[in-house]
Formats: C-alpha cells, structure tokens, sequence
C-alpha cells in the first residue's frame, strides 16, 4: 500500500516543508527584500546541494551537450521564474490571494497541454479533481475581499503559473534520465545564475545574517540569528522539499503531481494559523476541505499509462 502510493507521500512531505518554510520566509521578510532572499535561497541551495552530490556521485552532475539547453531552460522557467514572477505581481500591488490564485492555475495549462498539444487522453475524474481544487483555493484566498488589477502585475502571475507548469512538465522529461539530486542541483545552479546576473553578490547586504531576529507568533521575544533561519530555509525549506517533489514527480504524472501540489497553500495556512496566531474564517476552512476533496478525486483518477508520460 505504501509502496503504491510512495509518489503522493512524496509530494504531501514535500509540501509540508515548504509550507512551513513559508513561515520561516515572513520571518526574514521583515530584514531584507524577496529578491535578494530569492537569490540567497537559491545559490546557497545550489552550493551546500552541489557539494553533497560531489561526494556521493560526481558522475550524475555531468551532461551530454544536447541535455544542456533542456537543463537550461528549466532552471531559468522551472525556478528562478516562478519567483520572478510572483514577485512582479505583489511587487505591482497585485493582492497575494490573487496571484496565488493566479499562480495555481498551472494544472490548468499542464492538462491543456496534455490534451491539445500532446494529444493524449485526460481522464474526467481529472478534470473535477482540478475544478474542485480551484473553487477552494478561491475561498482560502477571499479574493472578494479586494482586487488590484494591475496588467504589468497579473501577467507577471500568469508567467509564474506557466513556469510552475514548465518546472512540472520539464521535470518530469528530464527526470527520465537522472536521479532528482542532479536535476536539483542543475535546476538551482542555473537560477543562482540567472539571479546573480540581476542582482550582483558584492552589493549583498551580508549584515543579516549576524543580525537577531525576532520569531514573533507563539514564539515571540525569542531572538535567534539570521544565519539559523538562512540555514533552515536552505536546507529544510529548499533542498529537503525539493528532494521529495522530484521523487515524488518521477512516479507520478504531471497533472497529478501538479494537483497534489495544491495541498501546500492548505498547509500554508495552517501554519500561519498555528505560529503566527493567523485566524481562518469559516469560509476558507471550508475551502481548505474542498481542495482536500479535489485531490483526492484526482488522485483516484485512472491514467492510462499513454497519457501523460
């Protein structure tokens, strides 16, 4: 039974990390900005991660020339986008409800994808495992509560929503022919690149990682380093999730994976519900179980094996 389902207990691991990780992320918000946070997570990840696999098996790391522009190409779409766009959208006074909305629609163009491009069978029960999962995510959010209609910001949303799918659906292509640590580390180092060519490191405000930090919540008064949090959000909140979502995405399908991913915004909350003393009203711990709901019809949905793989 475990064993079956190995793929989904995967994923779930790997969005409790991040999800909680997101907590950790507020924390050190409050020191410095998303970008230069962004470009720490991820070059700090690609080192620590490079190193390790180094040791272990230096021969994964290597590649053949023609894997070079698809590696490439999902570390700048399937990494450093998504976060470029995200922070386009709130950077332009977009709500955050609204962009995370925005950015999980990505099942939505993995399926499309799948349907009119590959030309492949997507199942029904897919299809309303998705719906369902959406119509949650919408009452989590409250987007009722206010919008910004910013078009630079909502398209800076919908680019993070393509490359969620990019990181999905190129993930799992590269994941036919090494191991999920070196598509990490390959993923990451590009980027780290990509970051440090926007943002030099000489210009890094490196006093925050000496500085104290206050973790607030129910834990409030209590004072801890800014290296302990960077070395959590690196290895706890980066490498360790990242490590169980590739695993998770290679025995599984992109669309399922894409769904199960869904589960993190549902944690999220919870945890700033639980740390950070962040009230849920009525309606989005409802639409918490509806996504809930969504998952689980999707993750019922018999995929033929001609697909999606």
């Amino acid at each position: 039974m475990l064993n079956k389902h190995r793929g989904e207990l995967y994923l779930v691991i790997g969005a409790i990390f991040f999800s909680l990780n997101g907590v950790i992320v507020t924390l050190v918000l409050d020191h410095m900005t998303t970008f230069r946070l962004a470009q720490v997570r991820a070059l700090g990840t690609f080192f620590l991660l490079f190193l390790i696999t180094y040791i272990q098996d230096r021969n994964s790391l290597k590649a053949e020339r023609r894997e070079i522009p698809t590696l490439i190409f999902y570390g700048v779409f399937g990494y450093a986008m998504v976060q470029l766009g995200y922070f386009i959208g709130i950077s332009r006074g977009v709500p955050l409800s609204l962009v995370l909305i925005i950015e999980f629609t990505a099942p939505i163009w993995i399926v499309l994808w799948i349907k009119f491009v590959q030309k492949k069978a997507v199942p029904n029960g897919m299809w309303g495992g998705i719906a369902l999962a959406f119509i949650g995510l919408i009452f989590i959010a409250r987007v009722w509560d206010g919008l910004t209609f910013d078009l630079i910001g909502m398209l800076g949303a919908l680019v993070s929503a393509f490359a969620i799918a990019v990181y999905f659906l190129v993930g799992s292509k590269v994941g036919e022919k090494r191991s999920a640590q070196s598509i990490t580390v390959w993923g990451l180092g590009i980027a780290g690149l990509t970051w440090a060519i926007f943002m030099p490191v000489w210009q890094f405000p490196f006093e925050v990682f000496t500085m104290d930090m206050n973790l607030q919540g129910i834990f409030d008064g209590t004072f801890v380093p800014g290296w302990v949090l960077f070395a959590w959000i690196i290895v706890m909140g980066t490498i360790v999730p990242y490590l169980f979502v590739i695993n998770g995405m290679l025995r599984l399908t992109p669309s399922k994976s894409s769904v199960v991913g869904m589960m993190e915004p549902v944690l999220a909350g919870v945890f700033a519900w639980v740390w950070l003393a962040q009230s849920w009203a009525p309606i989005q711990l409802s639409g918490a179980a509806i996504v809930l709901v969504g998952i689980y019809i999707a993750d019922k949905a018999k995929i033929a094996v001609t697909s999606d793989k």
